[in-house]
């Protein structure tokens, strides 16, 4: 049972670390996802009860608070009593005062909670591989370590080094010594194959490198200790301490010997031990996340204000007893947000419904075949590419003082909430299409918002003028 309340302030003095060792920290977060458990442990004194205490984080208020937990170790002794405990805490979140310290919440059964973690976790990195190994050719990370894997603050998963391999191999002799993979390092000489050094490396080895990350985020068991390298025996003994079956079925499919025998990143997507139908909830967020751009900014906060909180949201008939309802006022307006916005950063990705290769590739790497054509004669410098995605368009046409044309002002907020104005004269021969493809040319749109951009300046173009100019 764990019960996060706010962190005491004691004066504390403590150096703080990079950003990203903050991060990696991260041992466990709570079933809703809103407080994470780090590494750090808090001095209560002597509270009756709780033979643990933690830092956390509380992601959505951005504060540090205190991650209690209590251990039972006697099960049936604890069926016996749930109910009573569970009233108990019940009774205590009621308490709400200035000069009290809250206790926000409590759950039952970390171990589930981390579960969940873990499969969101693992989904993310999935996420990443099977789009660089999608690519033509593929990209081959070969540098996946826990040390180049970031949890962010909101439980988002980055994954650094990306373009490590590259650059090594890049790179004259002369500069190379600055670089140094993980690999050179005996700590992190568990996370490669048997066969590295011996054949030449393909998607296997960060699918290897990949199942030894997945049993150490399961296990928190097997790093080494200072410089020394992770031995067999502390690799077996962790494997065999897997509870769930389906997950050590997934982690020994990535640690095969045999690389041929590795299943593929997008494969391992579909695995039992990681596939779900996605619930109606993470379907329609995405799909108003696509569609965000036709909408004002602000349409959540202005949709909710005009809800009646006692209305019905949803009904479960159970006959013969009355139905099961849930109502507006249960739903909180903040917990949407962050969901949506834990979607938008890529937190929940759909990628069961995902083909095996990724829609947008990196253009440097997969150049067009007319590129090399046009390498021969002299072109201009390229214009740098928008990165951020437009999250939000409004366009307006007006006449030109001589009604000779129209004048077109789009207006676009990114991702990052910059707003970019664009202003164009139209000329008879412009299409949407057109004008979408040279905004993506000169980097002012994001090349994956071309086709939306396009359509919706031709229903625009409809409504003004009836007919595409």
């Amino acid at each position: 049972m764990a019960a996060p309340e706010p962190a005491p302030r004691r004066g504390r003095e403590r150096e703080r670390e990079d950003e990203s060792e903050d991060e990696s920290d991260i041992l466990e977060e709570s079933p809703c996802g809103r407080w994470q458990k780090r590494r750090e442990q808090v001095n209560q004194g002597n509270m009756p009860g709780v033979q643990s205490t933690f830092l956390a984080m509380d992601t959505e208020e951005g504060v540090e608070v205190v991650w209690n937990e209590l251990h039972f170790g006697d099960r049936k002794a604890f069926a016996a009593h749930e109910e009573k405990i569970q009233t108990m805490f019940e009774q205590l979140v009621l308490v709400d005062h200035p000069n009290i310290v809250k206790l926000h919440k409590y759950w039952l059964d970390a171990s589930e909670a981390r579960a969940r973690a873990w499969k969101r976790w693992c989904t993310q990195i999935l996420s990443a591989l099977s789009f660089l190994h999608a690519c033509s050719p593929p990209i081959i990370h070969g540098n996946l370590t826990s040390d180049t894997i970031f949890i962010q603050h909101n439980g988002l998963i980055k994954i650094g080094s990306v373009w490590h391999r590259i650059f090594s191999n890049a790179l004259p002799d002369d500069l190379r010594s600055p670089i140094r993979a993980e690999r050179e390092e005996l700590r992190n000489l568990h996370f490669f194959p048997p066969e590295y050094g011996e054949v030449a490396d393909g998607t296997a080895v960060d699918i290897f490198s990949f199942g030894m990350c997945a049993l150490e985020m399961a296990v928190l068991e097997i790093q080494a200790n200072g410089d020394t390298r992770v031995t067999e025996e502390a690799i077996t003994r962790a494997r065999h301490s897997l509870s769930d079956p389906n997950m050590r079925e997934f982690i020994l499919s990535c640690l095969a010997r045999d690389p041929s025998h590795r299943p593929s990143a997008h494969n391992l997507l579909f695995h039992r031990v990681l596939f779900e139908v996605h619930s109606l909830k993470l379907l329609a967020a995405h799909c108003f996340i696509q569609h965000q751009y036709l909408m004002p900014e602000n349409v959540v906060e202005e949709k909710t204000k005009a809800v009646d909180l006692h209305a019905v949201l949803a009904e479960i008939p159970r006959p013969p007893r009355p139905p099961l309802q849930w109502r507006y006022s249960e739903v909180s307006c903040l917990e949407l947000d962050k969901f949506l916005e834990d979607v938008r950063n890529g937190i929940y990705p759909l990628m069961n419904f995902a083909a095996a290769r990724p829609l947008g590739l990196p253009r440097v790497l997969v150049p067009p075949p007319e590129e090399a054509q046009k390498a021969k004669t002299p072109t201009p410098e390229p214009f740098d590419s928008e990165t951020r995605k437009v999250i939000q368009m409004q366009c307006n046409l007006e006449r030109s003082e001589d009604k000779a044309r129209w004048h077109l002002t789009l207006l676009l907020v990114l991702e990052d909430r910059l707003h970019r104005q664009l202003t164009y004269d139209l000329l008879p021969t412009d299409s949407a299409q057109d004008l979408a493809t040279e905004l993506v040319h000169y980097g002012f749109v994001h090349e994956d918002d071309r086709t939306k951009l396009a359509a919706f300046l031709e229903s625009t173009f409809l409504k003004y003028l009836g007919a595409q100019p």
